[in-house]
């Protein structure tokens, strides 16, 4: 893989742009996909307490160099009290075999939680040395500036859903405004834009997958991505971005293809799932 681009949080780390994401693995195809995409050249993983694979994803890091990784993972919005957020970080961070997440976020933010409280943990587990940079997930400009506001450890990322039918431009412009690096979940559509037609005429002329016209878009639009598969041939071919571009007419074709629509920020959501859920 050729290098990686980086972005510097504000504590000084490098988030390495191209991540690789393990939303719905499980069990030993987690695993396997993990040491793949190490095999591929990734040192970014990401994961999350709602994943329900961090054990998996462990087991996939083990034999690699715990230095050369950046870790994120998530909290549960059912778990963003005080106490509960911090016993959460610790149980991921037994399930993953690590010491320290790199990169630690709310994954889904909660109106039933004070997110001072929240926050407030957050800055206890860095302070601890177990979450080195504090981030958010699915946060809107409204909640992100409330928590920049309330808590005085730098809020890193905002992990949002982000590609090309949904580029969200008056929140990505907030984040750039205030240093907070863009993450991209389901950057792409969980495959729902390769059947665009002009991702399809983009793949055709520059003779890439679908996935790596629309990963390169991105990166070039200064997004970090964090794609998945449990495909090897797909987890090195999502890899295969990092030494061509996309010209500016055919980025602005892509972005032209923005119509507002969410794979799964969707507007409501089934809050007795575990993973949106808000404790009664």
């Amino acid at each position: 893989m050729t290098s990686v681009p980086t972005r510097t949080l504000p504590s000084g780390d490098e988030l390495p742009r191209l991540g690789f994401g393990t939303w719905d693995l499980h069990g030993e195809t987690a695993e396997e996909a993990v040491r793949t995409a190490l095999d591929a050249g990734y040192t970014h993983v990401d994961t999350a307490e709602g994943y329900g694979n961090e054990a998996a994803v462990g087991a996939g890091l083990a034999d690699a160099d715990r230095d050369d990784l950046f870790l994120t993972s998530k909290v549960l919005p059912s778990n963003l009290g005080y106490e509960s957020l911090i016993e959460a970080c610790e149980a991921s961070l037994d399930r993953l075999g690590v010491e320290y997440l790199d990169l630690y976020l709310i994954h889904w933010p909660n109106p039933a939680v004070s997110l001072r409280e929240s926050l407030d943990a957050m800055a206890t587990l860095h302070d601890r040395g177990l979450v080195r940079n504090v981030g958010v997930s699915n946060f809107s400009a409204y909640q992100l500036g409330c928590a920049q506001r309330v808590t005085d450890v730098p809020i890193a990322v905002n992990q949002i859903e982000f590609h090309p039918w949904f580029q969200r431009p008056a929140l990505v412009d907030y984040c750039r405004e205030t240093d907070v690096a863009v993450e991209a979940a389901a950057p792409l559509a969980r495959t729902e834009i390769f059947d665009d037609e002009v991702v399809q005429d983009l793949a055709a002329t520059y003779d890439r997958s679908p996935a790596a016209v629309v990963l390169r878009w991105a990166l070039q639009r200064g997004v970090t991505v964090v794609p998945k598969s449990s495909t090897p041939a797909h987890i090195r071919a999502n890899a295969d971005v990092l030494d061509w571009e996309l010209d500016e007419d055919d980025l602005a074709r892509l972005d032209d293809r923005d119509r507002n629509h969410p794979v799964y920020d969707t507007p409501t959501r089934d809050w007795t799932d575990d993973v949106y859920g808000i404790a009664e």
